[in-house]
């Protein structure tokens, strides 16, 4: 594998490359040196999408409020399918560290809408709050009260009456995939009446520890990420005095507080990029979950860097979403056999 993480990056249009450099340079600009982010500056770089009533590449928005006391609410990205289609539920977290980007901003915006395209899956894209103003477990609760929200009859109101909760998928890139795992964790330890979680794509999961792993320290100028920004995005997140082995970022780690195995975990679909400086502890996260006795499939792709999947012209892009939807199918036919 080449030293270079750049090299990948360079096949990106030019128009993506000074979108991301833009974006970079917001992040960077925008952090305090007391641990706290300017967001008056990131606002002005982090562009928004209004949602859309009228058609637009064969997807309609809506958003709806879960609580408005914490800006909680979820984008609503509906395919346009025929009325007779038993159609699957994709709940969606976005990436940025926990404390970067919305369900509103342009990256997830597209992104969802693109999925929902190809899939044909209602995707429901929670807006969380953000760290360092709101610490851990602040995402997690806000992602948790969703679930709990579409899980009560009486406010799927906004979704399409062919819509199967039976049929749900919980997904997530980047820190949003280590969202999903954790949500997918408090779902069967809670019990959900009428939402059944089948399936959890984690595409680039945000996870790490206190040992620096060989893909770390070879990785040490990626495009997007680096070392220096997850460790700074891990102190913004976690509670005051906590390292990085907690829980919450080492899932698998000694001070692991969750046990998978007697859990009944969904099948789940770890994707990973070769070129990421997190990429072995996503191969960690793919490997414990195995050793959990739980389903689990890995798809790699050795150029990938670090949000690879938001420029839609690399192959591995189209190649992603080609997958995601192969799982997605796999699972609601072998869910469909399970209750005939």
């Amino acid at each position: 594998m080449s030293n270079n993480p750049t090299s990948n990056f360079q096949d990106v249009p030019w128009k993506h490359r000074f979108f991301s450099s833009m974006i970079g340079f917001a992040v960077n600009f925008s952090r305090r040196s007391d641990g706290t982010i300017n967001r008056y500056i990131m606002n002005l770089f982090d562009f928004k999408a209004p949602p859309s009533q009228q058609l637009f590449d064969g997807v309609k928005t809506s958003d709806t409020v879960v609580d408005a006391t914490r800006n909680l609410y979820f984008r609503l990205f509906l395919p346009s399918l025929n009325q007779d289609d038993d159609v699957p539920v994709i709940v969606y977290f976005h990436g940025g560290g926990f404390a970067y980007l919305s369900a509103s901003s342009i990256p997830c915006d597209d992104f969802c809408r693109r999925l929902c395209k190809k899939t044909g899956a209602v995707i429901i894209s929670v807006n969380y709050r953000l760290a360092p103003e709101h610490k851990y477990p602040s995402q997690y609760d806000d992602g948790f009260d969703v679930l709990k929200f579409i899980d009560d009859k009486a406010n799927t109101k906004n979704l399409p009456f062919n819509v199967n909760l039976k049929q749900c998928f919980i997904a997530g890139d980047s820190a949003g995939g280590n969202l999903a795992h954790h949500m997918a964790v408090k779902a069967c330890e809670y019990g959900l009446r009428n939402v059944k979680l089948i399936g959890l794509v984690a595409i680039q999961p945000f996870f790490g520890g206190e040992e620096r792993t060989e893909s770390e320290t070879r990785i040490v100028d990626a495009p997007i990420i680096s070392v220096k920004g997850t460790d700074w995005l891990w102190k913004a997140f976690l509670p005051e005095g906590s390292d990085r082995n907690h829980p919450a970022c080492n899932v698998f780690g000694p001070k692991s507080v969750h046990d998978i195995s007697r859990l009944k975990f969904p099948a789940t679909m770890v994707v990973v990029g070769g070129f990421d400086p997190m990429h072995d502890w996503q191969i960690r996260y793919y490997e414990g979950l195995k050793k959990c006795g739980k389903e689990a499939c890995l798809i790699e792709y050795p150029h990938a860097f670090h949000t690879f999947y938001g420029v839609p012209e690399l192959k591995e892009t189209c190649l992603l979403m080609e997958a995601v939807k192969g799982f997605i199918e796999r699972l609601i036919n072998l869910n469909k056999e399970g209750c005939s």
